[in-house]
């Protein structure tokens, strides 16, 4: 892997920033909004990780990362427009809750993968992103990602009754 340039820090700090606010927001509130504090941290680091993501080019060109990224900034436009507007009408809080935990599962693909592929520093638990071991752990995210938004579209719909 090469090495991690002063934005690439900046960048894993703010996506850390964000997967901890996050977790707390959910287990907290049960889901993500800008009108709490954690959830605003989330949304703020979200957006920070996602639009420096599109600055690196560590293999030099638009890559999977990049495409993450879109599909995250897409993610929040579609989660703040379903949070501040009445665009979606009465379906706008689940619309929201599915596109601000699309975020978090953005952020947790490259979050496994770099991991794996640097840590421990000097003997990495992976040495190629090919390994067999990356396609499990994002079965288990897709798979962690479709449980807690299907636990949050029904706490919403309790809640709306």
């Amino acid at each position: 892997m090469p090495e991690i340039i002063p934005l690439g820090w900046f960048h894993t700090a703010m996506g850390a920033i964000a997967i901890i606010s996050g977790a707390i927001s959910l287990f907290k509130y049960r889901e993500l909004t800008y009108r709490n504090t954690t959830g605003l941290v989330y949304l703020l680091a979200t957006l920070v990780t996602a639009a420096t993501a599109l600055a690196i080019f560590q293999h030099g060109s638009f890559g999977p990362g990049h495409a993450l990224a879109v599909l995250t900034l897409a993610a929040l436009l579609t989660g703040a427009v379903a949070d501040m507007t009445e665009l979606f009408g009465k379906a706008g809080r689940y619309v929201r809750a599915f596109a601000y935990s699309s975020t978090l599962l953005f952020h947790s693909i490259p979050a496994i993968t770099d991991a794996s592929l640097r840590l421990p520093v000097g003997d990495p638990f992976l040495s190629s992103i090919e390994d067999p071991f990356l396609r499990k752990a994002y079965l288990v995210l897709v798979v962690l990602f479709l449980v807690g938004v299907s636990l949050q579209l029904r706490w919403i719909r309790r809640q709306s009754r």
